[in-house]
């Protein structure tokens, strides 16, 4: 394997974009994991028995038996190559091995084929799953649809066949089938897989709805105005698969590199061995002289100088909380010079919480009146801001007070009576001028309870008001509240970075901006679809900038794809979300993204490090074989030493401390120089 190149996917792992059915996907994968594990199973038995002294005949067959699970795939997938005229890193890495065993050296030979094989086998997994996550997205359209003909009769079709023009009906609790216009009918939808906002938006005559979004109590009569190949939903597949295969570039580049080390070092070692020959040297002396050129330039002590660090940092992270997905991951996420922050999910909760309880000042009730009132009433409805109201009584100590009577109106509120008095809550806008909720609209009340509303969401609040029969009694406030670590992880962020982080967010701008103030950003996009986020992200990978992007929803997921990386947050992320990113925060502790990006940091110098090591000991030894006359047991012992000497120091990021310090350097800047992140606009 060439210096300091990291495995590349398996040849036999297709892409998104190959079109081979999920479950061979999976099986490939999967096949590539057993042949890796068992290279590795068999190498640990046959270990212990070579350093212990054992008679060769205990380990010998080990040995050979690892050679063959870890090797046979990518000595064909080399031969293959070959026979299109191209050199592989993965045939030189079989000859590399043979080389190696060939003088004795049986050991190194077996520990390169398990390291390819195992690495390999987890980008091959990698990918299988990214592939299945992104086809299972379409699984939330559903399979048909109502469509109403041209008599007023209604027939069941599939999606597929719905054209533009054609007019659907969405009852309660469905999914919509098409992205479309209301025709009639008044509903709240939730649409957080497409927005990612926390709450249900009411959607009436005109407004825009999307395939896969969920239907809430009313009943909608929706125009197709997109067929389903170019829904919204559709475009996040195709997008994210896009984003996706936009990393090739890197891979490249590594294969070019592959292709000059394998002709440089195949060279080198004819020559070796050639050269000798022509000017009339022993043929016995050549061949050893060539092997233990192969041996000194072999490249394990190199592959030990970047994965022992890689791995390491990643076995520490994970036992903080955070899973990186592969080595290549754990490299670039130290290289990120600018930050995009999902707002719902991610900075916040994602749970809707009351946070203001104002009762008005004639209705004579405390805040703890008001709101057990609301409570009793939204008890028995299902809408997320019910759920709110009642959370908050009863984490106050509230009595549920018994009510009758409950009526649902959606887009609307709710209404029940509670002891002698009728209680009405929900919009401000439907309730206010509703003559048949209120019987003066305009009486001081009235006045009193829309300027309160329009104090709560001037900050950026979800207003519900609260009437007693039929006169207002008070408003409550529910918003998403804030991760007690948000601003906390933005200012490390932001040191780290040189910049402040920018927040993308399908909320509304209000609600955005409020967040954002307190989050301690700056640069606020509000209101966009997920299309609109991955825009916005390439707007800035396109500037030559890295962009880390921090989510946890479907609408996310283009996002996290496009960037230069992407982390999503594990116990309220989507299903796909946690499998386009590169990384996952499993206990959503957001605090660690700046402590990982610190680690990574350190974990590049450390592989630095190791490459000057490595190289250094390469050069020197392989210098001697050839201007000189190296000792092949002196060959092998600096080609151990250098190997185990870099193992070694990679090995020092599995201690606790090493995350301690990268968790001080998030907080503190001390992270070494980056370029200045930038607001995406």
């Amino acid at each position: 394997m060439p210096a300091g190149v990291l495995p590349r996917p398996s040849r036999t792992t297709p892409s998104p974009a190959d079109g081979i059915p999920r479950r061979r996907t999976r099986a490939l994968a999967l096949t590539e994991a057993r042949w890796a594990g068992a290279a590795l199973a068999l190498f640990l038995l046959a270990l212990p028995l070579d350093l212990t002294g054992a008679p060769g005949w205990t380990w010998g067959p080990l040995y050979a038996l690892v050679y063959a699970a870890g090797g046979w795939e990518p000595a064909l997938s080399g031969l293959r190559e070959l026979r299109e005229k191209v050199l592989d890193v993965d045939l030189l890495m079989i000859v590399a091995a043979l080389g190696a065993a060939s003088i004795g050296q049986v050991r190194d030979g077996a520990l390169l084929i398990v390291i390819f094989a195992a690495s390999g086998a987890l980008e091959a997994l990698a990918t299988a799953r990214t592939q299945d996550a992104v086809r299972g997205l379409l699984g939330l359209a559903p399979a048909t649809a109502s469509r109403i003909a041209a008599d007023g009769g209604e027939e069941s079709v599939a999606t597929e066949d719905l054209v533009v023009g054609d007019v659907i009906r969405i009852r309660p609790g469905e999914r919509v089938g098409a992205d479309g216009r209301v025709l009639d009918g008044a509903s709240e939808v939730d649409q957080a897989t497409i927005t990612g906002e926390p709450l249900p938006t009411v959607k009436e005559p005109g407004d825009t709805v999307f395939a896969g979004t969920l239907n809430g109590t009313g009943t909608l009569r929706v125009a197709v105005e997109r067929d389903a190949s170019a829904s919204v939903i559709a475009r996040i597949v195709a997008m994210t698969e896009e984003a996706s295969r936009t990393k090739a570039p890197t891979q490249l580049f590594i294969e070019k590199v592959e292709q000059r080390y394998s002709l440089g070092m195949v060279a080198a070692t004819l020559a070796v061995f050639l050269v000798p020959l022509l000017l009339g040297g022993d043929m016995t002396d050549s061949l050893l002289r060539a092997m233990t050129f192969m041996i000194v330039a072999s490249p394990c002590a190199v592959v030990l100088a970047t994965m022992p660090p890689l791995l390491s940092a990643m076995a520490n992270a994970g036992r903080h909380g955070v899973l990186v997905k592969s080595a290549v991951v754990m490299e670039r996420l130290g290289q990120a010079d600018a930050v995009a922050l999902d707002k719902t999910g991610t900075l916040t909760e994602g749970t809707p919480r009351v946070t203001r309880v104002l009762p008005l000042a004639g209705s004579g009730l405390t805040a703890d009146a008001l709101l057990t009132l609301a409570a009793a009433a939204e008890h028995p409805s299902e809408h997320p801001l019910a759920r709110a109201v009642v959370n908050a009584a009863q984490e106050g100590g509230l009595p549920l007070l018994p009510a009758t009577g409950f009526t649902s109106a959606p887009g609307t509120g709710v209404a029940a009576t509670v002891g002698d008095h009728r209680i009405a809550a929900g919009s401000p806008a439907r309730l206010l001028r509703d003559p048949a909720a209120s019987d003066a609209p305009e009486t001081a009340e009235a006045a009193e309870a829309a300027a309160a509303v329009a104090g709560l969401e001037e900050t950026g609040c979800t207003a519900v008001l609260v009437l007693r029969d039929g006169v207002p009694a008070g408003v409550l406030g529910i918003t998403d509240r804030i991760r007690r670590d948000a601003a906390a992880t933005v200012a490390s962020l932001a040191r780290l970075t040189g910049g402040s982080p920018v927040l993308l967010t399908g909320d509304h701008p209000r609600a955005a901006a409020r967040l954002a103030a307190e989050a301690g950003i700056t640069e606020v996009r509000a209101g966009l679809l997920p299309q609109d986020k991955a825009a916005a992200v390439r707007e800035q990978e396109q500037a030559g900038r890295r962009v880390l992007v921090v989510g946890d929803g479907v609408n996310d997921a283009p996002a996290l794809a496009a960037a230069h990386i992407g982390i999503a947050m594990g116990r309220a992320g989507s299903d796909l979300a946690l499998e386009t990113a590169d990384a996952v925060i499993i206990r959503d502790e957001l605090a660690t993204v700046p402590a990982v990006v610190a680690l990574s940091r350190a974990t590049r110098r450390l592989v630095v490090q190791n490459l000057a090591i490595a190289g250094l000991f390469i050069s020197v030894l392989a210098v001697w074989d050839l201007a000189g006359h190296l000792p092949l047991p002196l060959g092998v012992l600096g080609h151990e030493g250098s190997t185990v000497l870099v193992g070694l120091n990679g090995l020092r990021l599995l201690r606790a401390s090493a995350w301690r310090r990268a968790a001080g350097q998030g907080g503190t800047g001390r992270s070494g120089s980056a370029l200045p992140a930038t607001a995406i606009d």
